[in-house]
């Protein structure tokens, strides 16, 4: 009897995929529960397992071919469980030792795919440059190839030697542009970024306004406490909890920027579930820290490690990317200095923040040097007021430059 494998309900991921890659190869032995195929989401790349134990009897639908849910990837062939499969291969001893004639008469061996586990983009990488990816060390969780693997590698590489006999020319070859150009397909998760950019620039009336803030206040407690919370915890003090904890703080007293709109309607949100933005190697991501003002300093950092750390991996769940009332990006530790976040639609407000420099600033009376970063908030003005988000950021100023403030309002 032959089994379908189908495209799953996928949720919040959406309606279609893309096929990664392909697990099981045809003819290969399969359990039920078992991982035959990827697909790869508007999110996160999802496992597909065979619903029966057989033999993978066919691949209807290729790696790089979009995919909707229900639509059938393959069959497997229940016939041929894998006891049957272990047995043929316990044989095959013994059939070596046959005659050549016996051999050739044999049925072929399907060869089992023992290609090192890869990120979808160092797996693309390494096809384009013909690399084979059984030569490169990972560094990903159980030892996935990723991006950075497959470059480091390549640049390991020594160049190619001339061939023997071949004269080097004095004169440089007239190049054409079309040879020195590459084109390469936008994966889904690049593609659904793209059009969500695109979306809310076009449907929301989207403003920003800045701020600048003092970080000496944080820094010089974060020097004072790093050791006794790094020992405690278990984890490093950053400074994305100060700012999560300042954002939330805001978000109280504006409630207007943790809402969304709804035709006619807005719906203001009584909880907070702060997005935080991470740079994945397969494009942008935003985890969310779930009930956010109910999680300590420690919880928040232990949990934006956690997000880090699956965004390079690619294990990021769907639980971990859906929803989010407010988002927080920042492009300082790529050394942004200022910029213009876009919202993260539903949602009607981004904060923004960036590298920190010493800057001379005036303080009572005085020209000083201070370490300062400017902030950015990007904000939907269909439901918020330019007075509201100058608010919102000049409360977040005070509590980041007074943080005793921040933790006694909790």
């Amino acid at each position: 009897m032959s089994v379908e494998i189908v495209v799953p309900d996928m949720g919040e991921a959406g309606l279609e995929a893309t096929v990664s890659r392909w697990l099981k190869q045809v003819g290969e032995a399969v359990k039920a529960g078992e991982a035959v195929v990827v697909l790869e989401t508007d999110k996160v790349d999802l496992e597909v397992a065979a619903e029966a134990d057989g033999t993978l009897e066919s691949i209807d639908r290729e790696a790089g071919q979009d995919v909707e849910v229900g639509e059938v990837l393959g069959h497997i062939d229940e016939s041929r469980a894998p006891s049957a499969a272990k047995e043929t291969q316990e044989r095959a001893p013994v059939e070596a030792s046959a005659p050549a004639e016996t051999q050739e008469a044999a049925p072929a061996q399907i060869e089992k795919d023992t290609s090192p586990s890869a990120t979808p983009v160092a797996r693309r990488m390494a096809e384009q440059q013909n690399i084979d990816l059984s030569q490169v060390s990972g560094s990903g969780v159980r030892g996935r190839v990723t991006r950075e693997d497959v470059e480091k590698f390549q640049s390991q590489q020594p160049a190619r030697a001339p061939v023997d006999g071949q004269k080097k020319s004095t004169e440089a070859p007239a190049r054409s542009r079309a040879s020195e150009e590459e084109r390469v397909p936008m994966s889904r998760r690049r593609r659904t970024i793209a059009r969500r950019l695109v979306e809310a620039q076009q449907t929301a009336a989207m403003l920003t306004t800045f701020n600048d803030v003092d970080m000496s206040a944080v820094m010089e407690m974060r020097k004072r406490r790093k050791e006794a919370f790094q020992e405690r915890h278990g984890v490093s003090l950053g400074l994305s909890s100060f700012f999560v904890k300042a954002a939330i703080g805001a978000l109280k007293a504006m409630p207007q920027l943790n809402a969304e709109i709804d035709g006619d309607d807005t719906i203001l949100k009584r909880y907070y579930d702060i997005g935080v933005a991470i740079g994945a190697e397969e494009g942008l991501v935003v985890p969310v820290l779930r009930d956010a003002d109910r999680m300590s300093f420690a919880d928040i950092e232990a949990a934006i490690k956690r997000f880090a750390k699956q965004a390079g991996d690619g294990t990021l769940s769907l639980d971990d990317l859906r929803g989010g009332s407010f988002t927080i990006t920042n492009g300082g530790i790529f050394g942004s200095l200022l910029s213009t976040p876009i919202l993260n639609p539903p949602q009607v407000a981004i904060l923004g923040l960036h590298r920190i420099e010493d800057r001379p600033i005036a303080l009572n009376g005085e020209v000083v040097i201070r370490p300062m970063m400017y902030m950015a908030l990007s904000y939907d003005h269909r439901i918020v007021d330019g007075r509201e988000a100058v608010q919102f950021l000049v409360r977040i100023k005070q509590l980041i430059e007074d943080p005793e403030v921040l933790l006694i309002e909790g």
